[in-house]
This record gives C-alpha cells, sequence and structure tokens, in this order.
C-alpha cells in the first residue's frame, strides 16, 4: 500500500528531503535565489492540493514537473530583467579602477557563457560545480543516464572555454 501525501509527517518529510535540491534545480535553470524559492514553496502547495491524487513514490516527479512548468511560465518575464540588470551593473562599473572593471568585466563574461549554455548542459555544469554533486547523482535526479552527464558536462566545457578565450 502506498504512503498518503496527504499526511503531515510524510508531506514534512518529502520537504525535508526534497526542498533543497529542487530549489537548487530551478535556481539553476532561472539564476534568481527568490525565484527560485518561490517556485519551489508554490510547487509544494501544489503537491499539496492534489495529495489525493499523487502516489508517495511520484511525488519528486510531481514536484519537478510542477516547478520546471511554474518556471516556464516566468521565464520570459526574466530574461527581460536580467537583461536590464546586465545593463545597469555594466554602467555602475564604469568609475571602478582598471583591475576592478576587468575583474567585473570577466565575472559577467563568464555569467553570460554559463547562461548561454544549452539548459541541459547548464544544470549538469552547476549541479556538479556549484552542488558537488557526483555525476551518479545528477544522472539520477535528472532520470538520465551517467554517460549522458558526462557529455553535457564536457560539451559545457568545451564551450565556456571557447567563450572565455575570446576574453583574453
Amino acid at each position: 500500500m502506498s504512503k498518503s501525501v496527504c499526511d503531515n509527517i510524510i508531506f514534512d518529510d518529502l520537504f525535508n528531503r526534497h526542498s533543497q535540491v529542487l530549489r537548487n534545480y530551478i535556481y539553476y535553470k532561472c539564476g534568481d535565489e527568490e525565484l527560485a524559492d518561490d517556485i519551489v514553496q508554490e510547487a509544494f502547495i501544489k503537491l499539496w492540493d492534489n495529495c489525493n491524487k499523487v502516489k508517495h513514490e511520484n511525488a519528486l516527479f510531481f514536484l519537478k514537473r510542477v516547478a520546471t512548468n511554474l518556471f516556464l511560465n516566468v521565464v520570459k518575464h526574466k530574461k527581460v530583467v536580467f537583461e536590464y540588470h546586465k545593463t545597469v551593473s555594466s554602467r555602475s562599473d564604469i568609475q571602478n579602477p582598471e583591475f576592478l572593471l576587468e575583474e567585473k568585466e570577466f565575472s559577467i563574461k563568464l555569467n553570460n557563457a554559463i547562461e548561454m549554455l544549452p539548459e541541459k548542459q547548464r544544470e549538469v555544469f552547476l549541479m556538479s560545480r556549484m552542488d558537488n554533486k557526483k555525476y551518479a547523482e545528477i544522472a539520477d535526479f535528472l532520470e538520465i543516464s551517467v554517460k549522458a552527464v558526462e557529455k553535457r558536462m564536457h560539451l559545457a566545457l568545451v564551450t565556456l572555454k571557447e567563450k572565455i578565450e575570446h576574453f583574453k
């Protein structure tokens, strides 16, 4: 018999086990911590609202799907906001010393290069580099093979290297 997601203890356990990983997963997609937090909160609310329909075994899949859909609903807006912030931040660097300016430009270049990676490569790259997740953990979370994770990481590193070398 399947456990009920509607049980407070089980729901709390799901939240404690999956909220941070889900939050990071969404953060890597959107690059906005507050948005990631909001999306994860909304995903758990939707899980609670649909707790009678979702089996315990499918809860993580449900949360990932809902969170991804919520993210896709705001991605166009986030792109406009990001472009605005990029323009504003580049204007504020004009009065800094030369070294700080170059450092800031490199940081922007790196962030832009990461942002320009295809979504699947960016997810794998950030999960590996920011969360220090092993390829097997990433593969399990994304429900893909370790080989697919290795290929996405390789392609991401090649692309980033090319973008960064153009900076010099």
